[in-house]
């Protein structure tokens, strides 16, 4: 008996990059329809990329959702950026901005920005908590302050060389609960920069982290008295954004190129 096979694009995008190899690779894969959840899980642990984003047309708009290679998450800032360069550039170029219908955080609309493309997402809000032990001793360093938003803590050290210096424990970070740990301070050529750790979600650091910028991002707009601030991400590969705080939403900017594309064959 023949053996079916399906045939599905997918497309290797470099998101908030500042050149080849650098930024945080997302895997974009186009289907018509949703595949089985736990279809969309194996391919995510296929590409083994921090995400993998699956985008559906439907009108005017797109679905889209990611996945990690271990879980589905409810936000994921540079994949959904590497999902807008696919579409905006390949698949419908003549178009000047796309929105993204969510699951759990209704609409997402993705501009273009000069050279840059442009997430427009809602801002966290942030409070002061107890930072569980374990997160402190994983660390390996105490922060000034810390605190809790939607889904990650927040940790604030003094100095940029604080946040480099930074060698998690990983097996035991990965005991603590929400989704990751921010790690932050004052740049030294940027208004601020960060790290992102999250073996909880299966991934030990995040090359760029959009979604950690909506919580970074109204952080420093109050500490700093400004609305657009310049941010580094300081993981091996590095990341650069521009955000933006505006009202209760975030813009979060940043460049996008293609690395590779192909056929996922199942």
């Amino acid at each position: 008996m023949a053996i079916m096979m399906t045939h599905l694009p997918v497309y290797q995008i470099d998101a908030f990059t500042e050149g080849p190899f650098t930024g945080n690779p997302a895997a974009v894969c186009l289907l018509d329809e949703w595949l089985p959840d736990d279809m969309m899980q194996k391919i995510a642990m296929e590409n083994n990329l921090s995400e993998t984003a699956f985008i559906v047309p439907s009108g005017s708009e797109w679905l889209i959702r990611w996945f990690t290679p271990v879980t589905e998450v409810d936000l994921c800032g540079h994949a959904t950026l590497a999902s807008a360069h696919v579409i905006l550039n390949m698949l419908q170029p003549e178009r000047y901005n796309v929105s993204f219908s969510t699951l759990e955080m209704g609409s997402l609309t993705v501009r273009k920005n000069g050279d840059m493309l442009e997430l427009d997402f809602p801002a966290d809000t942030l409070q002061e908590c107890l930072l569980p032990d374990l997160i402190k001793e994983s660390m390996g360093k105490e922060p000034l302050e810390w605190f809790i938003g939607r889904s990650d803590y927040l940790l604030l050290y003094g100095t940029e060389n604080d946040i480099l210096d930074l060698k998690p424990d990983f097996s035991m970070l990965k005991r603590a609960d929400g989704r990751g740990v921010i790690a932050t301070a004052p740049g030294s050529d940027t208004d601020f920069v960060s790290r992102f750790f999250a073996p909880q979600a299966g991934i030990d650091e995040d090359p760029v982290t959009g979604s950690a910028h909506t919580t970074l991002t109204p952080f420093w707009s109050a500490r700093l008295g400004k609305k657009s601030l310049k941010a580094r991400q300081l993981s091996m590969r590095g990341g650069y954004l521009e955000c933006t705080l505006s009202d209760d939403r975030t813009l979060i900017a940043g460049h996008a190129i293609l690395y590779m594309k192909g056929e996922i064959v199942i």
